[in-house]
């Protein structure tokens, strides 16, 4: 890791809930920050907002283009994106995409779709526009137990305070460890790890979404203050997706940001096409 890096990371640990808009005025004097960006989320120890940046059409959407159009299983404005995406001779921005009757936001939202179904080959790069970074649980785990710096750096000491405060803070919010003999039979009951079940989870917010009243619109930072810990975002998150997946539970994004919280808000689960999954609807 170098410098810049290192002082990037230290940066973040200064930002509240180790996340930042990427434009704040601590990150401006980063030269190269977007190549830092991506350097560091390589190895898993940031992520930030991502979008399409570019997109070529792949031949199972040129195939899908040739068949009757009334058997087809896309929408209208689905279909003429990809008309329009297949007209370019190479990769095109979503920018260049142009069909008046499909908006900006819409047509990220089917880009994304055709990316995730392979019909497309998609470019993802950090977002030009309100972009935010933040550390990840990788990253907290690397900084807390794993790093080892060597050699001289040039570290001011409002850097070094971040992460005398991430250790302290850490190091404070670890329970002590006892010795914990191995059950017997009869204890076998008594197990020491907890190993959530999708079905617990899909449980858990059930009984979340009847205790406090949301109506079937359960916001998603309750269910991180429940169940994180025993698991971490990453692992919640992808829970998430895949009760979504099996069509036990929706996830939607948030209209109005400002009836909550920076840090509410900051606990929804970030999309390329822009905005967070905020709320929980089971199916």
């Amino acid at each position: 890791m170098d410098t810049n890096e290192l002082k990037f990371l230290l940066k973040l640990l200064g930002c509240e809930n180790y996340r930042s808009s990427l434009t704040a005025s601590g990150f401006k004097s980063f030269k190269g920050r977007n190549k830092i960006c991506q350097n560091l989320g390589d190895r898993e120890l940031i992520d930030f907002s991502r979008e399409i940046a570019a997109v070529k059409i792949l031949p199972p959407a040129q195939a899908l283009l040739k068949a009757d159009t009334g058997q087809l299983p896309l929408k209208p404005n689905e279909l003429k994106v990809l008309e329009s995406i297949s007209k370019a001779s190479g990769k095109i921005t979503p920018s260049k995409i142009n069909v008046k009757s499909v908006k900006s936001g819409e047509r990220d939202a089917i880009l994304q779709s055709f990316h995730e179904k392979g019909l497309i080959d998609a470019e993802i790069k950090i977002k030009k526009t309100k972009a935010e970074v933040w550390l990840t649980e990788r990253g907290i785990e690397y900084l807390r137990d794993d790093y080892s710096p060597k050699g001289a750096a040039n570290i001011s000491l409002d850097l070094l305070n971040n992460y005398l405060r991430f250790l302290r803070k850490s190091l404070h919010g670890k329970p002590e460890q006892v010795p914990t003999p191995a059950p017997t039979k009869q204890e076998s009951a008594a197990v020491t790890i907890i190993n959530l079940t999708d079905e617990e989870i899909l449980q858990t917010i059930r009984r979340l979404d009847q205790e406090l009243g949301t109506d079937n619109y359960l916001p998603i930072f309750h269910l991180r203050q429940k169940l994180q810990p025993p698991l971490s975002r990453e692992e919640l998150d992808k829970a998430l997706y895949r009760l979504e997946a099996s069509d036990q539970i929706e996830l939607s994004k948030l209209a109005e940001p400002g009836d909550y919280s920076p840090e509410q808000v900051g606990a929804g689960i970030p999309q390329i096409s822009g905005g967070s999954l905020f709320f929980i609807t089971v199916i």
